[in-house]
């Protein structure tokens, strides 16, 4: 096998808050495809840092009595620490605040200018005079200009829904002074990606730089039209660089960002005697970078825009992730399942959730599930029952007398599990975690048969059976390897308490082909244990009487990428509006439609009597029987259209992008069915 030589990225965190458990999926994901390639032979580095500017960072700063510069620090150390208790290794961890940043931005940036890309445009936005800096959507409210609402966000309104700029909102007020802000109008730079347009529709549709849904989604929400133009700065005061040809002006914190990558890299290189364009300018080295699907737009469309007019090396593949829910909901405080990383550790062994998660990872951009009471099951059931009872029901036999001399005839069992890992290695290589922890715990099952059938525990009553005694624990140890090798890439503290057990460290992938025999064995020590519920109920308690609120601010730093999706309509008139009759609705009936792949029929009860059929297209996020008694909103007075299925009578209102990103709205506890939505 040719030795291939990979530069593998995360997405930076930001500096804002601390680490919890939705951002493990990405991270933990990386590192597990990192730590395969390395078992594999490969050279792969893990480049990564902390994403530290903004205007969030310089409100929380002041907040806190502070400096920037403290701040970002003390969360720098704060996500080592973190990130270090997940066994997630870096060979580098930076921060976007360092010169090597700044020295590439300008690179970038002179590269963009030279190409005729930047162009400056006026734009209007709201600024605190008090607080000394503009308003970001999320830090002003005020009266809705279409409903008159009243302590509405900058950016719409969450009693008529309607989209606005935040110079639109009546007697508006910064959230940070509550203050009555002033209009000002500042200039920006923008840069047009319009003119890389054909470069970017052929580098997202060509090769393997995507998965099929990413490149289908952009082709069909962006790249079949032209590109906007793309806002990279913002005026004093802001926290980041400032712009060297645009005194004033600062780099937007999306610019500099993904630059990151590269500034980390550098540290690197520096330190270590390396040639940075042997990695960054180079056709030989392949570079990963892996993703949450909430920055896709950036990654898929800016970041090579900036790469290809600066010269540097496009990225080989973009991994794109989905989301994670706890119990089939959105992480929440006030239910404990906000679980901060460093709480979680204080709870449970690292481990469970490195192997849950990739239990649960495929190669799709879906959302996966963190389900505490299979977690619970899992676990316990395939890391304890399966994988480390092999080695504890086995070694503490064979103790004295280690191994055999000779590999034993075991009917087949090692060779075909040396066979498996070649589809468990395919699996590893595609991000298809799920597929591949299947197939380890499918070695552990027919391990755990002979071990069963051989019965060791008494093969050890009669002395005249101890050579028989050692060939049972030699096979059953050999093939607890086996699984230790195929898990190392999930469970590192495993395969180094079996190198340590068996007195050979696992360094390699093909270790697993090969059988051990003659070594000695170890004193057997306790490698994971089962997991007590009272541990998730304590970590729950915790996280529900935590408060963070730095979460708080970080949650207003909304991306523009729906927005950007689907731009907002033409404008209606308020008495055009009315005549659309929402009303609370509850699911009395849902049932799939079997000839159609996307319909759900469903029977909405609007109180008493009054029901409509509505065929809903969500097959792809909800199941039927998951609906029932749900509240929803519904279109109530929408004109029957008769379908090939039947008529439907009304529609339920949901958002996202389809497939699994559908997200139906429900009103808060205490509505009625048949109350309108104003």
């Amino acid at each position: 096998m040719n030795q291939r030589t990979i530069l593998v990225t995360s997405a930076l965190p930001y500096a804002n808050g601390h680490i919890h458990i939705g951002h493990l999926v990405e991270y933990l994901q990386t590192d597990i495809w990192v730590r395969f390639q390395r078992l594999r032979g490969h050279r792969c580095v893990y480049m990564c840092a902390d994403d530290t500017h903004g205007t969030a960072i310089m409100i929380r700063a002041r907040q806190e009595g502070t400096t920037e510069e403290e701040l970002i620090g003390r969360m720098n150390e704060a996500h080592r620490r973190d990130f270090a208790g997940f066994d997630i290794q870096f060979d580098n961890y930076g921060s976007t605040h360092s010169p090597e940043n700044r020295a590439l931005c300008q690179e970038i940036w002179s590269a963009i200018r030279r190409a005729g890309l930047v162009s400056t445009q006026q734009v209007e936005q709201l600024y605190d005079a008090q607080a000394g800096t503009f308003l970001a959507d999320r830090f002003v409210k005020g009266t809705c200009p279409k409903c008159a609402a009243p302590n509405q966000y900058g950016d719409s309104c969450d009693r008529c829904g309607a989209h606005y700029s935040p110079t639109e909102l009546v007697d508006p007020k910064s959230t940070l002074s509550d203050t009555t802000p002033e209009v000002r109008t500042a200039d920006h730079l923008f840069i047009n990606i319009e003119r890389l347009h054909d470069f970017l529709t052929e580098w997202t549709r060509s090769g393997d730089h995507l998965q099929t849904e990413v490149a289908n989604y952009l082709a069909g929400h962006f790249l079949n039209e032209p590109l906007h133009d793309w806002d990279v700065s913002r005026p004093a005061p802001y926290f980041g660089f400032e712009i060297p040809d645009s005194p004033g002006n600062y780099w937007y914190v999306w610019f500099d960002a993904p630059i990151g990558y590269m500034a980390s890299t550098r540290q690197w290189c520096d330190r270590r005697g390396e040639r940075f364009d042997d990695w960054w300018r180079s056709d030989r080295t392949e570079i990963h970078h892996f993703i949450g699907k909430d920055i896709t737009y950036f990654h898929t469309l800016f970041w090579p825009a900036m790469l290809k007019t600066s010269g540097f090396s496009l990225p080989t593949k973009v991994h794109i992730h989905g989301f994670l829910t706890v119990g089939g909901e959105k992480m929440s405080k006030s239910k404990g399942t906000f679980i901060l990383a460093s709480t979680y550790l204080k709870h449970l062994n690292p481990s469970y959730l490195r192997y849950y998660y990739a239990s649960k990872l495929g190669p799709r951009v879906d959302d996966i599930d963190l389900n505490l009471d299979e977690f619970v099951a899992r676990v316990n059931a395939d890391l304890v029952g399966k994988v480390v009872n092999l080695a504890s029901r086995t070694a503490k036999f064979v103790e004295k007398t280690g191994l055999s001399a000779v590999y034993p005839a075991d009917g087949g069992l090692f060779d075909q599990a040396a066979r498996d890992g070649q589809a468990i290695a395919e699996a590893y290589e595609q991000c298809d975690y799920n597929r591949a922890m299947r197939l380890v715990m499918a070695v552990a099952d027919r391990a755990n048969q002979y071990i069963e059938h051989a019965e060791p525990w008494n093969l050890r009553k009669d002395p005249a059976k101890a050579r028989a005694l050692q060939d049972v624990c030699t096979i059953g140890l050999n093939l607890f390897r086996q699984l230790a090798v195929y898990l190392a890439p999930v469970l590192p503290r495993l395969a180094e308490q079996t190198g340590a057990l068996l007195h050979q460290p696992i360094a390699r992938w093909d270790e697993s082909r090969t059988p051990l025999v003659g070594t000695p064995v170890a004193r057997f020590e306790h490698m994971l244990t089962r997991v007590d519920p009272k541990e998730i109920e304590a970590m729950i308690d915790e996280s529900r009487a935590a408060d963070e609120p730095q979460a708080t601010v970080s949650a207003w730093d909304d991306g523009p990428e729906p927005l950007a999706a689907e731009p907002l309509a033409e404008t209606c008139s308020f008495d055009e509006f009315v005549k659309v009759d929402l009303r609370v609705a509850r699911v009395v009936e849902a049932e799939a439609v079997p000839q159609a792949d996307k319909l759900v029929r469903l029977t909405v009860s609007l109180g008493g009597d009054k029901r409509l059929n509505v065929f809903a297209g969500i097959k792809s996020a909800y199941a039927p029987e998951d609906l029932l008694g749900r509240l929803v909103v519904c279109v109530a007075n929408l004109a029957p259209r008769k379908m090939k299925f039947g008529t439907s009578e009304g529609m339920v209102v949901a958002s996202g992008t389809g497939g699994k990103d559908i997200f139906l709205l429900s009103p808060d506890a205490g509505a009625k069915p048949g109350q309108r939505v104003h």
